[in-house]
């Protein structure tokens, strides 16, 4: 059965509806209406409006009634129809007596006024100044900067929306659903700039009415009924009295409505929950605020009551704010622990057959790590996503945080593509102190392995981290430590996580102007596999594959001669010399190197088999391991300096030489002269 067909008829039809409802408007502007149809009009009025200051004050955000634009010229065309159809029953009937109007405006006359014209009078003057001078207008004011603000950030948003589109943080449907939020909230504030407007002309239109049926009315009753003055002046002013109140006040408080929207800004939740929470939140505040009333409570010729009551219960709040604030948070943070800890439903077959490119499974002792998205755990891995694209050039996969049973209670482990590469233990509540330099660490605490690079380190209280600073050592929270062991984890699997997939997601995200390139390299000179292990080369060594258009160059120049994806790859290291060696220099602009001895290059050199294209390495085992033992010490000699320095062998030896030193020192970059740049200052600081 259709749903809608369930539905009532108006609502199935409620455009037809809501069209009917404004041509009746419409027509209440041209044609007479009766007493009782009046009393129907005004009460809906006042209905309308009450509705409408209701729903200003609890939506969660002004985008939440973005329809408030149209509903105000709506409701501000029926009070005119309104005004309209009381004047012409004011100066038609009115000399009939006060009830010619209909019974809501003789309520008013009588009841809000007492009857007396000349309390009228002012009060709907001050009506009138209140919602044309005061609110009208700081209303108007609010929403005209806050359309200039919105459009002038526009720019600014968008390319907020397209940097975090770009760095994964936020997936397609994501972006286009903030770029329609932000597209919505200028038209908004634009929207209710000009409906401003409206509420300020309603407000001049309700005083010229007024003034027009009280001196219409006069003229009529006298002139033509035969009224005496003083008895048509009574009866029409209050008529008219009447008239403008019973419009005013719909008016004001629409008007009211306006102010709240466009001064609630960036708030979000209901405005008694922002206004309370903010103002209750200071309880300092609250006790200065009631001292002063008690002060004035005991003031000569100041009324005791009224001020001692409001010291008593300024001073009650400030002593109670704080206790329940601290109860809140203890039951909040007891509800996200049973969250985590609850069971949750089973996962669909497919998630449990996905293997995670990126898994970081935690024991449930470290759950509070991932509990706050915004500052936790989870907040510095998407930093960290971010800080691999800019400096490697490709964007890594999603990290999945979860806990899990089966890892220790605060413990963690790392996994990639589904096998775990790396582990650590945690203390939530303390911070860890590391010795980088081993002199040793007088701070007291649980002493224990930095998990990343195995140094000595020590579990020491929070309040000690300065202290241990002073004496030389590193001190980093818990979720840094997790941090950096992932960075380091991610650095020596990057060739793995540079799929098929990211590599294609990688060239098609390339410029338009580079396309071209694309589209002849591919598959005419080298298939996207090929692209793929060039990349996966250069990432297994740590070079940016971020200026993808040079590398992908080299690979189409290589390509004319070699399908050796050694040799395209060293082909492409030396299109990128200069960024190569500006990532190697020091803070004095040089680049430190330890040389290979002439003897061990040419041991190198003889022991290169060519078949074609191919090349083999036959060294004996003996050479390599007297090779591996004199680098190991060379490099570990400068293991204390700044700088790393890297290692500069001859280009034709170089492959070989990176592979032998990955296994003893993977982090120490392997040069030749031909990556050396032109304008690159090297310093020779050690030989091997």
């Amino acid at each position: 059965m259709d749903a809608s067909n369930a539905l009532p008829v108006g609502f199935r039809h409620r455009d037809v509806f809501f069209a009917l409802g404004l041509v009746f408007i419409l027509t209440v502007l041209i044609l007479p209406v009766p007493g009782w149809m009046l009393d129907v009009g005004l009460a809906l009025s006042m209905a309308v409006s009450v509705l409408i200051l209701m729903v200003a004050l609890w939506i969660n955000r002004p985008l939440d009634f973005s329809s408030f634009p149209t509903v105000l010229l709506v409701a501000t065309l029926l009070r005119l129809a309104l005004n309209l159809a009381s004047t012409r029953l004011i100066l038609a009937e009115g000399h009939t007596g006060t009830d010619a109007a209909g019974h809501v405006i003789m309520g008013f006359a009588n009841f809000v006024v007492g009857g007396n014209f000349i309390i009228g009078l002012i009060v709907f003057a001050i009506l009138v100044v209140v919602n044309f001078i005061v609110i009208t207008k700081g209303a108007s004011r609010i929403a005209e900067v806050g359309a200039r603000f919105a459009l002038d950030a526009m720019p600014g948003k968008q390319m907020a929306i397209d940097a975090d589109l770009s760095a994964g943080l936020i997936d397609e449907g994501e972006a286009r659903r903030r770029r329609g939020e932000l597209e919505q909230e200028s038209a908004f504030f634009g929207a209710m700039d000009g409906a401003s407007k409206f509420v300020r002309g309603d407000a001049v239109a309700g005083l010229i009415i007024t003034a027009i049926n009280i001196l219409g009315g006069l003229l009529i009753g006298v002139a033509q009924h035969g009224m005496p003055v003083a008895d048509a002046g009574h009866t029409y002013t209050v008529l008219s009295v009447g008239d403008g109140l019973v419009t005013q006040i719909p008016a004001l408080i629409v008007s009211l409505a306006a102010g709240i929207l466009v001064s609630k800004g960036g708030n979000r939740g209901s405005v008694d929950a922002a206004m309370l929470g903010q103002l209750g939140s200071y309880p300092k505040a609250l006790g200065v605020s009631g001292g002063l009333m008690g002060l004035l409570a005991v003031t000569p010729g100041m009324p005791t009551g009224p001020f001692l009551l409001l010291a008593l219960g300024a001073g009650g709040l400030a002593w109670y704010l704080p206790r329940f604030a601290r109860k809140q948070e203890e039951q909040k943070r007891h509800e996200e622990l049973l969250a985590a800890k609850a069971p949750t439903a089973e996962e669909p077959v497919a998630d449990m057959l996905r293997v995670d490119d990126i898994r970081v499974e935690l024991g449930n002792g470290l759950v509070a790590l991932i509990l706050d998205p915004a500052t936790g755990l989870s907040a510095k891995v998407r930093r960290l996503r971010k800080r691999f694209a800019t400096e490697y050039g490709f964007l890594l996969p999603s990290v999945r945080l979860r806990d899990s049973a089966t890892v220790p209670l605060n413990g963690y482990e790392i996994a990639v593509q589904g096998v775990v590469v790396a582990k650590g233990e945690l203390q939530v509540r303390q911070m860890l102190a590391i010795d980088p330099r081993h002199q040793g660490i007088t701070v007291p605490g649980s002493d224990t392995r930095e998990p990343t690079f195995g140094l000595p380190a020590r579990w020491i209280d929070p309040a000690l981290a300065e202290e241990a600073e002073l004496r030389g050592l590193t001190v980093v929270d818990p979720d840094s430590v997790v941090t950096t062991h992932l960075a380091e984890v991610i650095k020596e699997h990057m060739p793995t996580l540079l799929s098929y997939a990211a590599t294609k997601r990688l060239l098609d995200e390339l410029d338009r102007e580079h396309q071209k390139l694309v589209a002849d390299l591919i598959p005419a000179q080298a298939s996207l596999s090929v692209v793929q292990r060039v990349l996966q080369a250069l990432l297994a060594e740590r070079v940016s594959i971020r200026n993808l258009p040079v590398i992908l160059e080299g690979i189409s120049e290589a390509a004319a001669w070699t399908r050796n994806i050694t040799l395209m790859t060293e082909h492409v290291r030396a299109k990128l010399s200069l960024q190569i060696c500006q990532a190697l220099m020091n803070a004095e602009g040089t680049i430190p190197v330890i040389v290979v001895s002439p003897e061990w290059e040419q041991h190198f050199l003889d022991n290169i088999v060519e078949q074609g294209e191919d090349r083999q390495f036959v060294m004996p085992p003996s050479l390599v391991q007297d090779f591996l033992l004199a680098a190991r010490a060379r490099i570990q000699a400068h293991a204390t300096s700044d700088h790393w320095p890297a290692v500069l062998v001859a280009p034709a030896a170089r492959p070989f030489v990176r592979s032998l030193l990955e296994r003893v020192s993977p982090s120490t970059p392997v040069i030749c002269h031909n990556e050396l740049h032109r304008k690159a200052p090297v310093t020779t600081i050690d030989q091997i």
